[in-house]
């Protein structure tokens, strides 16, 4: 079953699996969440539920907003407003709360948010372009991009060519990051790996849209005769698992 929620990311630490190995993880302050609108394939077209984040003073949201929300009921206003496209809305009713405990551990989820923002930054730092020599009469150049012209024909350079430029401050999602651990009690949510945005940064997070396939027969044995720990799983090298 899809599910999702918004939340707010804390920062990077580590945390210690039954085995002694060290798992980096990113905290997420994940809800709580009010459900603000329900939409339905019969009158909308599609499945989908819209969730709202922080509690903000009516002052700072445009009428609109404020409007949208109090004609679903809410009386503790939200700042931020994220619809998720889901299979089944079902479960979803309007002013119901959505907390971290709509994911368990174990369950893959994709991540969106975002990036930090650079500003306006060269090719070496924003594509990883080459660093001129630093020899005798390379002059102030050295992080310099270069000629980019093709000569007479085509006269120009292409469209979408790596250059300096604006580096950051977009909307990136990470999919396939599985929980590592859930506490209710705190709203939060601890994901394998690094995730988009800043610290204290809204990211949104939701079921993953990967199709993961349980593995079969003992753990670390393939079942592909080509390998050779799936010819004798009595190796060394099937027994890591």
């Amino acid at each position: 079953m899809e599910k999702a929620i918004i939340g707010k990311k804390i920062g990077m630490t580590q945390i210690f699996d039954e085995a002694g190995r060290v798992i980096p993880v990113t905290v997420i302050e994940a809800g709580p969440c009010t459900v603000v609108q329900k939409k339905s394939a019969e009158k909308d077209g599609y499945e989908a539920v819209q969730l709202g984040y922080q509690t903000v003073p009516e002052r700072k949201l445009t009428k609109p907003e404020t409007g949208h929300q109090k004609k679903a009921g809410i009386t503790e206003l939200k700042k931020v407003l994220k619809e998720f496209k889901l299979k089944d809305c079902s479960q979803y009713e309007v002013g119901a709360q959505v907390k971290a405990d709509v994911f368990a551990a174990g369950e893959f989820i994709d991540v969106t948010g975002i990036s930090k923002g650079h500003g306006f930054q060269g090719v070496v730092k924003r594509h990883g372009a080459a660093v001129k020599r630093n020899t005798h009469g390379g002059g102030p150049v050295h992080r310099h991009q270069g000629s980019l012209g093709a000569g007479t024909t085509p006269g120009h350079i292409a469209k979408g060519r790596d250059g300096a430029g604006q580096m950051g401050n977009v909307q990136v999602t990470v999919q396939n990051l599985d929980i590592v651990k859930v506490d209710p009690e705190y709203n939060l949510i601890a994901v394998r790996g690094a995730i988009p945005g800043p610290k204290g940064g809204v990211v949104f997070l939701k079921s993953t849209t990967k199709v993961h396939v349980e593995k079969k027969g003992p753990s670390g044995i393939s079942a592909n005769p080509q390998k050779a720990s799936g010819r004798n799983p009595q190796k060394a090298s099937a027994r890591k698992g």
